[in-house]
């Protein structure tokens, strides 16, 4: 096997083995707590223009199942583990992660010590860093390249190409079940059919006295393909928005509600989206914004954010409601943070809080329908505890 080396901007060097696709990459090097679920980190669109470090062990023990991808690809710049699993061991695999990453086009590099890895990256803070096969490399020349690299615009590059809706549970039972949100179907398993999914069975509470479907508008900045099945799965009718759509396209087609999702970089990049995201808060539609989408709508009501030591990344990580003060698990995927210190109390107030080191996970906007967490209440990978935050915007539009 061929040798690889993992370079950090400060000159440390991790020698390891190669694998996925060969190539040299320079990016920014963050670290994943999550235990499984790594085909879901690698197509979550908020890791474009990073290289991400799993620090469970064991990478790859049960393949790849293309049905659990969160988007249309792999997003990472590289992969970084201490051991990948070769020969993967799961009923739904389709490929092992080797090949998957080979075909993707992105480099791999197990075999590193990732306690040491994860260690120096919370001391020092998140740094760029480079991967590569080459043994000759030059630390004086490649560590200049390092410290200059920055993601850039990456919302542009990872939303989708244009307008596209997505029709509730008719979609749901047409295209089968979504991974995630599956909840075990005992009538369907007694039938005998214990080789399907688990069905999506949920209230609908995504329609209205009527019958009609609650109309979603879902503002793409690198959307998880989860969110819009939580609310697909409950009876609502998503149309899907590309970044850069004007909020007056978005409010002629007449929306119950609007989404602001998730995505990769730092908020303050998105200078045109976030006039855009500003006449969104002055209309008087409800408003859940998730992760980017949160951060976005607090820069354009005036609040600041700032980039974390080494961010949040994993499925372990609990926050606490403060209006109920009960704490949840959660999935998390962010550098960046919402400045409470500058936030101003008649446009916004804290909603929850990380109960490990204090920061803001979300927002409750004063005498709006508008309210936004940090967090991934979607999972996939992590825990469904605060999928109840979907039913909490549902009955908003309701209202």
């Amino acid at each position: 096997m061929k040798k690889a080396f993992l370079i950090l901007e400060d000159g440390t060097v991790f020698e390891g083995t190669h694998f996925g696709a060969e190539k040299e990459i320079i990016s920014e090097i963050v670290f994943n707590t999550s235990m499984a679920g790594y085909l879901e980190v690698l197509t979550d669109p908020s890791y474009a223009g990073q290289a991400v470090c799993m620090t469970y062990p064991l990478i790859g023990n049960y393949g790849v199942c293309y049905d659990d991808m969160e988007s249309r690809q792999a997003w990472p710049d590289a992969f970084i583990v201490r051991e990948l699993s070769r020969i993967p061991s799961n009923f739904r695999c389709d490929c092992s992660l080797q090949e998957f990453l080979e075909k993707q086009g992105i480099p791999g590099i197990e075999g590193i010590d990732t306690r040491q890895l994860t260690r120096i990256l919370r001391e020092k803070g998140t740094m760029n860093g480079c991967v590569t096969t080459d043994e000759n490399y030059s630390l004086q020349e490649l560590i200049p390249k390092m410290k200059a690299y920055t993601t850039g615009k990456v919302v542009e590059k990872v939303t989708c190409l244009e307008k596209y809706l997505v029709s509730g549970v008719k979609n749901l039972k047409e295209n089968g079940p979504v991974s995630g949100l599956a909840v075990f179907d005992k009538e369907a398993y007694d039938r005998g059919e214990r080789e399907k999914r688990p069905s999506l069975v949920t209230k609908l509470n995504g329609r209205t006295d009527e019958g009609r479907a609650l109309k979603v508008a879902l503002f793409d900045f690198g959307a998880k393909k989860n969110i819009v099945s939580s609310l697909a799965a409950r009876g609502c009718d998503v149309t899907v928005y590309p970044a850069l759509t004007k909020a007056e396209e978005i409010l002629a087609d007449s929306p119950d509600g609007i989404m602001l999702s998730n995505g990769p970089g730092d908020p303050k990049d998105c200078g045109s989206i976030i006039d855009e995201v500003r006449k969104l808060y002055e209309s008087d539609v409800p408003i859940f914004a998730i992760c980017l989408g949160h951060q976005l709508i607090a820069l354009a009501t005036g609040a600041d954010t700032h980039k974390l030591k080494y961010g949040h990344r994993g499925g372990n990580h609990p926050v606490k409601d403060l209006e109920t003060g009960r704490v949840y698990i959660s999935s998390q995927n962010h550098g960046y943070v919402v400045d409470t210190e500058r936030l101003d109390e008649r446009i916004a107030v804290p909603a929850f809080i990380n109960v490990n080191d204090g920061t803001n996970e979300g927002l409750k906007y004063t005498g709006k329908n508008i309210f936004t967490v940090q967090f991934h209440p979607e999972c996939c990978p992590g825990p469904q505890d605060s999928g109840y935050l979907f039913d909490r915007f549902i009955e908003m539009m309701k209202k």
